[in-house]
């Protein structure tokens, strides 16, 4: 039988990225880690993971414990608190992962709020960009997870995770203030595809978004400034070196910002936005995702 306490090391390597991260993280020596992870490669016969100078990868088999070992993970701590309740000891740590743009919309009023009402829990927030996050969820790094989806984009598996939608976010056509095409009646993506375009890197959920747009109109557009950042987006925008999607909510935090908002006629997209948590979640994780849930 394999042991869960190696597992559970397998586990912490892998959310770390390295040997000596998680051993940071755990207070071991990264060679008492390392130690531990080759008597599990020896009990399962076959090896778990990719050494290399910048950390480690899992192997396929490795890939495929990873899974075992998360949830083995997160039904011990599960015990552990539910242990906790019964004897009327609350949890000393909330944690919730999220990622950069719901982190500055969704997330702040609803910890504060939290904190006044919970004042002895310990609030944590943790940048994950989707779609990562799912397997500290299922090992119980994480108590709750805001993620989202862009059009055309697949859904990771739930692994026996309860999800649920928090909202559709539209987003809007940024251009610089004055831009000429911003007094055009009806803007459409064939109009603008001479135009420089703010996105990400490719691959990048708002990059692929905007690539899947422009293929479903027949155009190509011409990405001349990468980035993942919004708020870098409308810094640049601004100056008046291209134009952009953004998220609605993000525009709502940016004040005076010398830009134009429209709505292309033939690319309205959005992006899903979920909460991911455990499928037995403790009353306070049921309190967080009540009130992430609100409308804003």
């Amino acid at each position: 039988m394999l042991d869960a306490h190696r597992l559970a090391l397998l586990a912490e390597v892998a959310h770390a990225g390295s040997i000596a991260g998680a051993a940071q993280r755990l207070s071991f020596t990264p060679s008492a880690v390392s130690q531990q992870l080759a008597k599990l490669e020896r009990d399962v016969g076959a090896p778990l993971l990719h050494r290399n100078p910048r950390g480690v990868t899992l192997t396929p088999v490795g890939e495929a414990l990873l899974t075992h070992a998360e949830t083995i993970v997160g039904e011990l701590r599960t015990a552990e608190r539910t242990v906790r309740a019964l004897l009327d000891e609350e949890p000393a740590q909330l944690t919730v992962g999220t990622f950069a743009s719901a982190g500055m919309t969704l997330v702040p009023a609803a910890l504060a709020e939290f904190r006044r009402d919970h004042p002895a829990v310990a609030l944590r927030l943790l940048d994950l960009e989707p779609p990562d996050g799912y397997g500290l969820v299922s090992s119980r790094d994480l108590d709750l997870l805001i993620t989202h989806r862009y059009p055309g984009a697949p859904l990771p598996d739930p692994r026996g995770l309860d999800r649920s939608l928090l909202r559709s976010e539209r987003f809007r056509l940024i251009l610089p203030e004055g831009h000429a095409k911003a007094r055009v009646r009806r803007l459409t993506l064939r109009a603008l595809a001479g135009e420089d375009w703010i996105s990400g890197s490719p691959g990048v959920p708002n990059r692929a978004c905007l690539e899947q747009l422009a293929d479903a109109a027949g155009v190509r557009l011409r990405v001349a400034y990468e980035t993942r950042d919004y708020q870098v987006i409308l810094a640049l925008v601004e100056a008046g070196l291209g134009i952009a999607f953004v998220p609605e909510s993000v525009l709502g935090r940016a004040g005076r910002a010398r830009i134009e908002v429209r709505d292309a006629a033939d690319a309205r997209p959005a992006r899903e936005i979920f909460l991911v948590h455990h499928r037995r979640p403790g009353p306070l994780v049921t309190e967080m995702a009540a009130r992430l849930s609100r409308p804003q």
